[in-house]
């Protein structure tokens, strides 16, 4: 069996590898999510099943979305693959107090990612920029505290007034509504 070819580039901590996106090899990929920004020119791939899904209802969150909250769907950082252009990035404070990069179309302006410092392991890819979002039910809301006051919580969900210390109960949640 052969490996794919390996051609890295790096923003950050995050890893964009293209080549790896064409191998066309004998890998079996269990999951794929396609998605991408606005205008087309960037394209990525998700190659495994997401960790989970929530809203955040942060100032940051509302004013990058321009909305009442952003969707972050976690997955581990290796399974993105960008298969098409190049996002650029910036650094800003999370209210938690944490760097959050911020990976972005540069001609739509499109938010594609949110690759935080503190959790090497894995991404926030923002849920809006799949293809086919018509699968996604959120299991929690963070930031409950800085939410629009005509939003409704929903408590059947997990929720969080701020940042969680341990998002591990969100990782079960997700796994117990998809199995």
């Amino acid at each position: 069996m052969r490996s794919p070819p390996q051609l890295f580039q790096y923003w950050g901590s995050f890893r964009y590898n293209q080549a790896a996106a064409q191998f066309n090899g004998e890998q079996a990929v269990s999951a794929s999510y396609i998605g991408g920004c606005q205008c087309g020119q960037i394209r990525y791939e998700i190659r495994a099943e997401p960790l989970t899904l929530y809203l955040c209802h942060c100032k940051e969150c509302q004013k990058q979305s321009s909305s009442a909250f952003g969707m972050s769907l976690t997955v581990e950082r290796d399974a993105v693959v960008i298969i098409q252009g190049q996002p650029k990035s910036w650094t800003r404070k999370a209210d938690s107090g944490r760097e959050v990069t911020c990976l972005f179309c540069d001609n739509c302006g499109t938010r594609l990612f949110h690759d935080r410092a503190y959790n090497q392991q894995t991404i926030n890819v923002k849920a809006g920029t799949l293809d086919d979002t018509s699968w996604l039910r959120p299991v929690g809301n963070i930031w409950t505290r800085s939410a629009q006051p005509w939003m409704l919580i929903s408590d059947q969900m997990l929720n969080y007034e701020g940042q969680p210390e341990d998002v591990h109960p969100l990782w079960e949640q997700w796994t117990q509504q998809h199995s």
